[in-house]
């Protein structure tokens, strides 16, 4: 297998994220450089944090979901793509999305 083609692509995603990072703590330090209210900014920080705990239990729910559903498939013997094969698949990512929403609907 060839993985000649991952590596543009895995360079462009490392360079968006540091642009990311860059950028989101140039905007924290224009908002504690310009005296923003604190509890201002200790509400976006809170926002910030609960939406990036959000998002770690929903990834974390989806790839759970996404392993037992490739498990699955494992244990059914299907060697081939196939309907079946995505159709497990995406219903796994949907059942992990689904799960995942009521977990933090309960947790809040």
């Amino acid at each position: 297998m060839q993985f000649e083609f991952l590596i543009p692509i895995v360079l462009f995603i490392c360079i968006l994220l540091a642009i990311r990072a860059v950028v989101e703590a140039r905007a924290r330090r224009q908002m504690v450089q310009y005296h923003g209210s604190e509890e201002m900014l200790r509400t976006i920080l809170e926002g910030e944090e609960t939406r990036r705990r959000e998002a770690s239990l929903r990834w974390g729910v989806i790839l759970l979901a996404l392993a037992a559903g490739f498990g699955l498939v494992e244990a059914l013997s299907w060697d081939e793509a196939s309907p079946g094969v995505f159709a497990v698949l995406l219903a796994a990512t949907g059942v992990g999305n689904l799960a995942a929403y009521y977990l933090a609907r309960r947790a809040r």
